[in-house]
């Protein structure tokens, strides 16, 4: 499995005392599966996300990533899993004001130092992005800023992309047509995707659905 997670647990310090926000939970996700994970507001679906990539520690469990243990690295492998194993999309796009289109993209891969000028073109050209290539995120409307993000996610060839409501600022129709772009990029690069989204229109059309409740998967 690509990805295993093993009776996680986590919680935050509540009025009457500590709250279980992951209380055991366990999946799996193998290469070139796509996952979505759902759940009302604060049932936990973005912590268990930042988690399993690394930006937040687990109170109890286990997580392990491309037969990485998650759980028992430091600061520093954990970035550094995160700059190649790992790539991360989420709600805000968090585009770099000062770099353009292409330098976006290219970024995360020059990181990872998988930086490849073919692939990073074909990128741009998949999402349409092309007359946009030298413009910047502020000359940009929000449906093209994601596919930025997506861009510069896939740009790495990360092993399992993490995405946190990736559409969650866009209108339908505009969600719709970046999903689509993002779910074909991924099985084309054989990528596993795990999707936080509250819709279960969206989650409907990758291959699982997992549904996060009172801190439990169901």
């Amino acid at each position: 499995m690509l990805l295993s997670v093993e009776d996680l647990r986590k919680s935050f310090p509540g009025d009457a005392g500590p709250v279980a926000v992951l209380d055991g939970v366990s999946m799996t996700l193998g290469s070139g599966q796509t996952l979505a994970l759902t759940g009302e507001s604060g049932s936990g679906k973005s912590t268990f996300l930042h988690v399993v990539a690394g930006l937040e520690t687990a109170d109890a469990g286990r997580v392990r990533v491309a037969g990485h243990e998650v759980t028992t690295m430091n600061d520093a492998a954990r970035a550094a899993l995160r700059r190649g194993t790992v790539g991360l999309i989420f709600q805000q796009f968090n585009l770099i004001p000062s770099l353009d289109v292409t330098a976006n993209i290219a970024f995360q891969a020059r990181l990872s130092g998988r930086h490849d000028p073919d692939w990073c073109a074909a990128l741009i050209d998949r999402l349409g992005l092309g007359p946009q290539a030298r413009s910047f995120p502020e000359q940009l409307s929000g449906g093209q800023q994601q596919r930025v993000a997506v861009a510069r996610t896939l740009a790495a060839r990360p092993a399992l992309v993490l995405a946190d409501e990736p559409t969650g600022n866009l209108d339908e129709a505009t969600g719709d047509a970046v999903l689509a772009l993002m779910l074909g990029l991924v099985a084309e690069t054989g990528a596993a995707l795990l999707m936080v989204t509250h819709s279960a229109r969206l989650a409907a059309r990758l291959d699982r659905r997992l549904h996060l409740s009172h801190g439990r998967l169901r």
